[in-house]
């Protein structure tokens, strides 16, 4: 299988937009924040997230973040946000790293995958230890994070909080 991960760009199309659509706008902790009604509300957000890798574009209560697609034999199954720091909010919840995978691709090892390519992107970004939160009940991302070896700092409301070693 040939494993791709791709930074989202403006050029995205109709393949990754069915994608964010078959997933909820929030599931398991993970905010799909890429859900629209519709094709044209796809392209505005897709416009504002890769906006928002840069700094300069990041309002002040916000970090930038760079979203990759992470494609299957040139099939879009997921996709993941690599928050480039974290701030107070993103230290309870969120993290450096959010990822979800298509419903009708979970099961697949994907996720595991995906979290692994996008802890190589935070590698390259200097970060050395990265934060992964999840719901406590979301038995599918602790094994996959565990996977990856890591460690579970607390459980807060709900929230496991995990350090993993980022690797080149």
């Amino acid at each position: 299988m040939e494993v791709e991960l791709k930074r989202l760009s403006r050029s995205n199309g109709e393949e990754e937009y069915r994608m964010v659509q078959e997933m909820e706008p929030g599931e398991n902790g993970f905010v799909n924040g890429l859900y629209a009604n519709d094709r044209s509300g796809f392209d505005a957000k897709i416009i504002k997230y890769v906006e928002m890798s840069d700094e300069r574009n990041v309002p002040p209560h916000l970090v930038p973040q760079t979203t990759y697609w992470l494609y299957m034999d040139g099939l879009p199954v997921g996709y993941g946000k690599l928050r480039h720091c974290l701030n107070d909010n993103l230290r309870r919840h969120g993290g450096h790293i959010g990822y979800a995978i298509r419903p009708t691709c979970r099961g697949r090892g994907f996720g595991k995958i995906l979290l692994g390519e996008l802890l190589k992107e935070a590698f390259a970004l200097e970060i050395r230890e990265a934060l992964l939160t999840c719901d406590e009940t979301n038995a599918a991302s602790r094994k996959i994070i565990e996977s990856h070896n890591g460690v579970l700092a607390g459980i807060r409301e709900g929230t496991c909080a995990y350090w993993v070693q980022t690797k080149a």
